[in-house]
């Protein structure tokens, strides 16, 4: 279902817009008096965090009293319609000014995004995160703003860790060693590795990056079947599930969800998530005393951490260039982007942002994932073909991992998807 903005602001007074923006020299904006500005954005609320609309809402409102002369029409759509909507208008050709969703590399390869310095001041394009900045990028010029940042940790359930006499682990001997321990106890999962087809791409990025691979190379060429990430899910494979240290249900058939679910019913001692999970621990009526570490490496150093990130991508309309530039300077001032991280347990994709919330203890619950921020490493958004890969693991990197998988032959059938996709 779609969710309209509550409030559209339009302010009567004539635009006076003047070009100070980085690489924007028209005066279109200013000559037409009233610009109009249509934005598409995703909910981020649930059941209990409020919906996104709120947000957008006082934004706009802020905006619209500092810029007389532009109005801002958001609307706001689930996660799973975002796309959808945005296609349908483009294909009309009624696209957005600007999209907030979780992709951008389909219109960039078509030619129909600004980029970054044809739309922001320099301060604020500078003021990204490098590591979200670099994965908004397309043929080395970027076009993906990001938006919202997240990252994945292990978290632990200390009650069960101080009945086995354990601390976080940081390396995968000391994760194996914990694993043991915690199954002698009798916990049912004493990891949940969810590798089924819900979102096997993250939980296996996970991996692949503590063994020092990843879906890419260091040219950001897909390297899926390097001998690193074989040697990863070997290690898997023959160690954590061979072992039975990985519960009841099978790695390939384990959602996330499920995995999740067990890790609030004390039925796990370990499981990967997103920071989100601290915000379904707080709404849980389970009380789980936990913890957060970045998934420790194979040799304990220190590694890229995965992460994911939504976009704000702009849609090539030279009349409404300016505009939109200062709207994009004033949605990623620091007290929005703040805004958005705090509320749904998220991280901020700005320098700044980050710094203030790391020094404030009111944010003490996403400091673990505010110390990875600089070495995050992404899905390869930026690769067209990105969406068939991802299927691709979903449905088949479980296989590698089961009693008679071989973790070679299903990373090159997944590498000649790549390729053939490519």
């Amino acid at each position: 279902m779609r969710h309209r903005a509550r409030m559209i602001v339009a302010a009567s007074a004539a635009l006076g817009l003047t070009a100070g923006l980085s690489g924007c020299g028209g005066n279109a904006d200013a000559e037409a008096g009233q610009v109009s500005l249509t934005v598409v954005a995703t909910n981020y609320g649930d059941d209990v965090h409020k919906n996104s609309e709120g947000y957008w809402d006082r934004l706009v409102l802020d905006f619209t009293d500092e810029n007389p002369g532009i109005e801002v029409d958001v609307e706001v759509y689930e996660r799973d319609e975002v796309d959808e909507k945005v296609a349908e208008l483009v294909e009309r050709g009624e696209a957005p000014d600007i999209v907030q969703t979780d992709g951008y590399s389909q219109y960039a390869a078509e030619g129909l995004l600004y980029s970054a310095d044809e739309l922001l001041s320099v301060p604020v394009q500078a003021s990204f995160i490098p590591s979200l900045a670099n994965a908004g990028e397309l043929d080395r010029v970027q076009y993906g703003l990001p938006f919202t940042a997240s990252t994945r940790l292990l978290y632990y359930n200390k009650d069960l860790f101080r009945r086995a006499g354990l601390e976080p682990p940081r390396s995968w001997d000391e994760l194996l060693a914990g694993a043991r321990a915690l199954k002698a106890l009798g916990v049912e999962y004493p990891i949940a590795v969810p590798l089924g087809p819900e979102e096997a791409e993250a939980e296996t990025l996970m991996w692949l990056l503590a063994g020092d691979g990843g879906y890419t190379n260091d040219a950001n060429s897909y390297d899926i079947a390097s001998p690193a990430n074989v040697r990863t899910l070997t290690w898997l494979k023959d160690k954590l599930v061979g072992e039975d240290l990985t519960g009841p249900v099978a790695p390939g058939e384990l959602n996330r969800d499920d995995a999740v679910q067990a890790f609030l019913s004390g039925d796990a001692a370990m499981v990967n998530g997103p920071l989100s999970l601290i915000r379904q621990i707080d709404d849980s009526s389970e009380s789980v005393n936990y913890g957060s570490v970045p998934l420790p490496s194979h040799d304990g150093a220190a590694t890229p951490t995965m992460g994911t990130a939504d976009w704000v991508i702009a849609f090539k309309n030279e009349d409404h260039r300016d505009a939109m530039g200062r709207f994009l300077d004033f949605l990623y001032g620091d007290k929005y982007v703040t805004e958005q991280a705090a509320e749904y347990e998220l991280l901020p994709v700005t320098t700044s942002a980050a710094d203030g919330m790391r020094a404030d203890k009111d944010h003490r619950s996403l400091w673990s994932g505010l110390d990875t921020l600089q070495n995050l490493r992404l899905y390869p958004v930026g690769e067209t073909d990105w969406s068939e890969v991802a299927t691709a693991i979903r449905k088949r990197v479980g296989g590698a991992v089961a009693p008679n998988g071989n973790p070679r032959k299903v990373l090159e059938s997944i590498a000649d998807v790549a390729e053939s996709a490519g």
